[in-house]
């Protein structure tokens, strides 16, 4: 038989709101994955780019992604700096090395856009 005082119910319903808050918030919270990203994009905004406007630099691509122009891009790092590369030519697979040469900055300084100069 399950006891109906009020007393039971309420202290049921109470107990039950307290887990829905404390499991609401594990939910809200930050992934790992994203407290660490967030770490180094604040990380990234307190120093100086480490490359330059006009220089040409030699890197590994990690992934391919559709940049906000709306065609594929290359992603690499250079030092830890995001460089998003332009004008790729087909074929070109995550972990080819090329070389890109920076044109501008994003906002915040926290990468670049280059353009694909050609395979290291």
């Amino acid at each position: 038989m399950i006891p109906t005082s009020p007393l039971v119910v309420g202290l049921a319903v109470a107990v039950a709101l307290i887990a829905l808050f404390v499991l609401a918030r594990r939910l809200r919270r930050p992934s790992a994955d994203a407290r660490e990203s967030k770490r180094a994009h604040d990380a990234a905004q307190e120093r100086d780019p480490p490359v330059e406007i006009g220089e040409t630099y030699e890197f590994g691509v990690t992934e391919l992604t559709d940049h906000h122009s709306g065609e594929e891009v290359a992603v690499g790092k250079v030092e830890g700096f995001v460089v998003f590369t332009e004008d790729i030519p087909g074929g070109l697979e995550p972990g080819d090395v090329i070389r890109a040469k920076v044109l501008s900055f994003n906002e915040g300084r926290t990468s670049a856009d280059a353009t694909f100069v050609g395979h290291a």
